[in-house]
C-alpha cells in the first residue's frame, strides 16, 4: 500500500538503474607456496614397503592369487607371479602373491604325485585282469567290488 499524501517517509527506496562498476582484478594471478619437499623415510617403517596409507601394487592381485591357488592351481600361480612383479617394480613386498606362488606349486606337485599313483594304480589292476582273461576268456573276475566279464575286454 502506498501513503495517498505522497509523504517521502513511506516512498521505497529507488534501485539504481546500472549496477555499480565490477571490482578491479588484478593482471597476473597470485603467486603459490612451491610444494613442500619430498618426506623421507616415515620412523619406523619397513624398508622396501611404501609410506603408510598409500596402495601396494598387486596386492590385491596377490590376494586373489592366493585364493585361486587352492583350486586351479596353474592359474594362481600366473597370477602369483604377475602380482610379485608389480609389487617389485614399485620397490614393496607383497607376501600374498609369494603364498600364492608357494602354495599353488606345492599343490600341483601332490596333484602331479596323486595323478601318477591312480593311473599306475588303474594300469596294474587293468593289467591283472588282462593276465586273468587271457587265461580264462570265459571266466568272471571282480575288481573293487565290481563285477566284470573277460568278454566285455575283447
Amino acid at each position: 500500500m502506498t501513503d495517498p499524501t505522497g509523504s517521502p517517509e513511506n516512498t521505497p527506496p529507488v534501485p539504481p538503474a546500472y549496477p555499480a562498476a565490477p571490482p578491479a582484478y588484478p593482471t597476473a594471478p597470485p603467486a603459490y607456496e612451491a610444494a613442500p619437499p619430498a618426506a623421507g623415510p616415515v620412523p619406523g617403517q619397513v624398508p622396501g614397503q611404501p609410506t603408510p596409507g598409500a596402495p601396494v601394487p598387486g596386492k590385491t592381485l596377490g590376494i586373489v592369487a592366493l585364493i585361486v591357488a587352492f583350486f586351479a592351481q596353474l592359474i594362481g600361480l600366473i597370477l602369483g607371479i604377475v602380482a610379485l612383479v608389480q609389487s617389485r617394480k614399485a620397490g614393496a613386498r607383497n607376501l600374498p602373491a609369494v603364498w600364492a606362488i608357494i602354495v599353488s606349486s606345492v599343490l600341483m606337485v601332490i596333484g602331479i604325485i596323486v595323478g601318477i599313483i591312480l593311473i599306475v594304480s588303474f594300469a596294474g589292476a587293468l593289467q591283472q585282469a588282462i593276465e586273468y582273461c587271457a587265461q580264462t576268456p570265459d571266466g568272471v573276475y571282480q575288481i573293487n567290488g565290481v563285477t566284470q566279464y573277460c568278454s566285455s575286454l575283447r
